[in-house]
C-alpha cells in the first residue's frame, strides 16, 4: 500500500487500495472464484487490457489478489482473492447494496422528472 501521509481515518488507506474505476469491481468479480485473465476481460468489456494489467499489478502489490501461474503449455495464469481481499469484499458488501439501493432512487426520480414534462 502506497502511504502518503497519516490518515485520520480508515478510509483513506482503504481507497489507497481499492480507489479508482475499477479495483473494487475486479475484486467483486473475484469473489466467487479465481479467473483467468481472459475471463476477467469478458466480465468487464468496458477496461483495457491494459488497464486491466495495471489493475492487478496493482492489487497483487497491495496484497487483496493472488496470481498463479500453471506451469504447462500453454501457460495458464489464474486471479484469484487473498483472505485480504476477502475481507475488503466482506467491507465492500454494503457499500455496493447502498450502490443499488442509490441507483434506484436516481432512476425513479428521473422517471418522475420524465413524467412531469
Amino acid at each position: 500500500m502506497k502511504s502518503k501521509k497519516p490518515y485520520n481515518c480508515g478510509i483513506g488507506p482503504a481507497f489507497d487500495v481499492i480507489g479508482g474505476k475499477w479495483k473494487a469491481v475486479i475484486l467483486w468479480e473475484l469473489h466467487v472464484q479465481p479467473l483467468r485473465f481472459g475471463e476477467l476481460k469478458r466480465a468487464l468489456p468496458d477496461i483495457s487490457e491494459k488497464m486491466l494489467i495495471q489493475q492487478l499489478r496493482e492489487m497483487e502489490t497491495d496484497g487483496i489478489v493472488h496470481r498463479e501461474v500453471f506451469h504447462e503449455v500453454p501457460p495458464r495464469v489464474e486471479y484469484s482473492e487473498t483472505k485480504l481481499g476477502a475481507t475488503l469484499n466482506a467491507a465492500l458488501a454494503p457499500l455496493a447494496d447502498w450502490g443499488d439501493r442509490y441507483a434506484k432512487r436516481v432512476e425513479a426520480a428521473r422517471t418522475r422528472a420524465e413524467a412531469a414534462k
